[in-house]
C-alpha cells in the first residue's frame, strides 16, 4: 500500500483514526499544487470533510479524489459566490494555493500582481464566512500575500493573527533534503530552522543550529544558495512547465496536518510560518517566519530566532531590507486596491 514519505512525526499521525470532525477547505483545488494537496489531505485520516473549490474543475478534482478509499467526504463546489461560500462555511483550516505558477525567468515577486488580486479576493471571501478558521496562504509571493490577507481581514474587523500562516515549511523540507544528500543521512532525522521570508535571499537557514554545524566554507555557501533558490531548480528542470508543486503540496499538507494535530491537543507541535511576529519588528518586518509552536488556537508561542553565528548574522540582515519591501509592498496594494 502507497504511504506517503512523512517525517516520523508525520507518519505517527497517519497511524491514528480522526478524533474530531474537521473540515478543510482548499481554494485553487484543481492546479497544480492544490490537486496533489488535496489528494495528500484525503489520505489524512485527520481530515473527516474535504471541500474543494476553483474556477475551474474544482468539481471534477473532488470526483476523482472520492473515490480513494479513505473515510472522509469530499465535495467540489461550483463557480461563483454562493459555491465559495459554502465551501468555506464551517471550515478548521482553509488552505490557499491558488494563482499563477512561475515560468523560467521569472522570481516570485514577477507573480505579484496577478497573485495578489487573487488572494485579495479570496480573503475577502474567507473573512466573511470562515473568519475563525486557520488560513494557510500558499499562494506567492507569500511575503507579500500574507500581509495583503491581513489587511483585508483587519478592514473587515475580524483579523486575528494567531490565525494566519504562510506556509513556509518547504524552505525547511528542501534544507533538511539538501543536508542529508552531502552528509548521506536521512533526512527525516535532519532538524534545520530556516527563518525570514519564503523568497529567495529572505530565506535563511540556520545551519549553526542544526545536526551539522560544521559545514562551513563553499560547501556552505553552495548548500544556503540552494536552500534559498530551490524552487528555481524546480522551474528551470520543467522547462516552462511549471513550478514546485508537487514538493509544495507535501509542504502545505504538513502544515495543515501540524495544526490539526495541536487542534486535537498534541502536545509541542512546531512548525515554521510566516507570521505576525514580534522578532525584528523594530525593523519593518512585521511579519516574519521562525519556529512556531502550534495549539488549539493557533499561533501558542513565536520562538526566537536563538543564538547565531556572524555569517547567519549577515544573511539575516540581508533577508530583512528585502522582506520589509515585500511587506509594505503587500499592505500599499491593498490601500490602493480595496
Amino acid at each position: 500500500m502507497f504511504r506517503p514519505a512523512f517525517s516520523a512525526a508525520q507518519r505517527r499521525c497517519f497511524s491514528v483514526s480522526a478524533q474530531q470532525n474537521s473540515k478543510v477547505t482548499v481554494l485553487g483545488a484543481a492546479g497544480g499544487i492544490g490537486q496533489p494537496l488535496s489528494l495528500l489531505l484525503k489520505l489524512n485520516p485527520r481530515v473527516t470533510e474535504l471541500a474543494l473549490y476553483d474556477i475551474r474543475g474544482g468539481p471534477g478534482v473532488a470526483a476523482d479524489i472520492s473515490h480513494v478509499n479513505t473515510k472522509s467526504k469530499v465535495t467540489g463546489y461550483s463557480v461563483g459566490p454562493e459555491g465559495l461560500k459554502a465551501a468555506l462555511e464551517g471550515a478548521e483550516i482553509v488552505l490557499i494555493p491558488a494563482g499563477v505558477p512561475r515560468k523560467p525567468g521569472m522570481t516570485r515577486d514577477d507573480l505579484f500582481n496577478t497573485n495578489a488580486s487573487i488572494v485579495r479576493d479570496l480573503a475577502k471571501a474567507a473573512a466573511d464566512h470562515s473568519p475563525n478558521a486557520n488560513l494557510l496562504i500558499i499562494s506567492n509571493p507569500v511575503n507579500s500575500t500574507v500581509p495583503i490577507t491581513a489587511e483585508v481581514f483587519k478592514s473587515k474587523g475580524v483579523y486575528n493573527p494567531k490565525r494566519l500562516f504562510g506556509v513556509t515549511t518547504l524552505d525547511v523540507v528542501r534544507a533538511s533534503r539538501f543536508i542529508s544528500e552531502i552528509k548521506g543521512t536521512d533526512p527525516a532525522n535532519e532538524e534545520v530552522t530556516v527563518v525570514g521570508g519564503h523568497s529567495g535571499v529572505t530565506i535563511v537557514p540556520l545551519l549553526s543550529q542544526s545536526n551539522h554545524p560544521d559545514i562551513t566554507g563553499e560547501t556552505r555557501d553552495a548548500l544556503v544558495n540552494r536552500i534559498q533558490f530551490g524552487g528555481d531548480e524546480v522551474v528551470q528542470a520543467k522547462d516552462g512547465a511549471g513550478s514546485a508543486t508537487l514538493s509544495m503540496a507535501y509542504a502545505g499538507s504538513r502544515m495543515a496536518d501540524s495544526l490539526l494535530r495541536a487542534a486535537q491537543g498534541e502536545q509541542g507541535v512546531t512548525e515554521p510560518a510566516f507570521v505576525e511576529s514580534p522578532l525584528y519588528k523594530d525593523q519593518g518586518c512585521e511579519f516574519f517566519s521562525s519556529r512556531i509552536e502550534l495549539g488549539p488556537e493557533g499561533v501558542k508561542k513565536i520562538h526566537p530566532v536563538g543564538k547565531i553565528n556572524e555569517y547567519e548574522e549577515g544573511l539575516i540582515a540581508a533577508a530583512l531590507k528585502d522582506l520589509a519591501k515585500n511587506i509594505a509592498k503587500g499592505k500599499e496594494f491593498v490601500k490602493s486596491n480595496p
